[in-house]
């Protein structure tokens, strides 16, 4: 297999996924390549890494011959400013994405990539604004397990040919095949910002959303007991809104936001879980007992587990609330025995998407849901 010969090279100590080693790693440098080392790798189970910012989310995979790295998948390829749209592809820090005046509205931890945030479905706190990952993907071009690859969408916002391609791989763990181009919806950079933070309970966000600010994200912190809210817009915009939000909540208008803004509230070898309930519901659950952090404006949040019995406790308080809950990584000892994902609905269905893609289960065997 000389593509393999070409770019693998043997795994090492830090080439593991959920402490599964693996065998050999390689990083192709277009999607061309890609498709290649893919065609070339049939007998193989493959894991794909971005900068490894979430490589431990999710369960262990099965079996793991070969990580596809795509660090050298990076780069814009293409920015249609008049369009509002670009195409990066998937090995892309978003940090490192600079389009002038116009921005990617995502946001994700440190180092994190384009592919990574889509393959896992990562949305930050400017999610009530200007949308999830499924909102701002327009397009993608990826490489199946079989070598082949496959385009959808388009590069205007009025070409929605073939999206569901796009909504199908987003969340998909890498248990479809390999994301190498993403084209996204981009908004004009705001010229100013201001983050208002308070004291004050979760119930206040209602307050703040019915107060017709126009709020970029609205943000809890249940531990310390703070609220934050972001607002966009022209400085004489942003200088009427938040100073007519921090009189609203009592609190004070800051350039930068608390330190807890966006930051997962786990520690790197704790339990991580992504609490979702509608927003009637956020303040019960962030008066709950059990710490939460996110945003009161979506009803999507996060806490820390100190162990299976607190996962259980929020997983049924959130059912109860009309929600649920998934654990997002979990240390070795508790992810063995630990329902990462709860009751999930249409897993028939996409037990069924996962045989049509992959029917050799070699694209991140075990990792997902029901052990897709």
């Amino acid at each position: 297999m000389p593509v393999l010969d070409d770019l693998a090279r043997p795994g090492t100590d830090d080439d593991a996924v959920g402490g599964v080693p693996a065998r050999l790693v390689a990083a192709p440098g277009s999607t061309e390549e890609a498709a290649a080392l893919i065609a070339a790798a049939q007998d193989l189970t493959v894991v794909i890494r971005g900068a490894g910012t979430k490589i431990d989310w999710g369960v262990p995979p099965q079996a793991l011959d070969l990580i596809i790295d795509t660090r050298r998948l990076s780069g814009v390829v293409e920015h249609a400013a008049g369009d509002l749209i670009t195409i990066v592809r998937a090995g892309t820090p978003l940090a490192e994405i600079a389009l002038g005046d116009q921005v990617l509205a995502l946001d994700g931890p440190a180092g994190s990539t384009v592919g990574g945030t889509v393959a896992v479905n990562t949305s930050g706190p400017r999610r009530l604004h200007y949308g999830t990952v499924r909102d701002l993907l327009i397009g993608i071009t990826v490489v199946r397990p079989d070598g082949k690859v496959a385009k959808s969408g388009g590069k205007v916002v009025k070409n929605v040919a073939g999206y569901d391609l796009g909504k199908l791989f987003t969340g998909s763990y890498g248990t479809l095949g390999l994301i190498t181009e993403c084209a996204f919806r981009l908004h004009p950079r705001p010229r100013s910002l201001a983050y208002v933070r308070a004291k004050a309970p979760a119930e206040e966000a209602a307050r703040v959303r019915e107060a017709r600010v126009a709020p970029a994200a609205i943000e809890i912190d249940s531990a310390s007991g703070e609220l934050a809210v972001l607002v966009e817009g022209t400085p004489e915009g942003v200088r009427e809104r938040s100073a007519l939000l921090a009189k609203l909540l009592g609190g004070d208008v800051a350039d930068d936001p608390p330190a807890w803004w966006g930051v997962d509230p786990w520690p790197s070898d704790g339990i991580g879980m992504k609490l979702s309930v509608p927003l009637s519901a956020v303040p019960e659950l962030a008066a709950g007992g059990d710490p939460v952090r996110g945003s009161a404006g979506t009803g999507v949040l996060y806490a820390a587990a100190d162990g299976i019995t607190q996962v259980e406790r929020l997983r049924a308080q959130c059912v109860r609330l009309g929600g649920h809950a998934v654990v997002l990584t979990a240390p070795s000892p508790v992810r063995d025995i630990l329902d990462m994902w709860g009751p999930v609905p249409g897993l028939a269905l996409m037990r069924r998407v996962k045989d049509q893609f992959d029917p050799g289960h070699r694209f991140a065997p075990g990792r997902f849901v029901g052990g897709i």
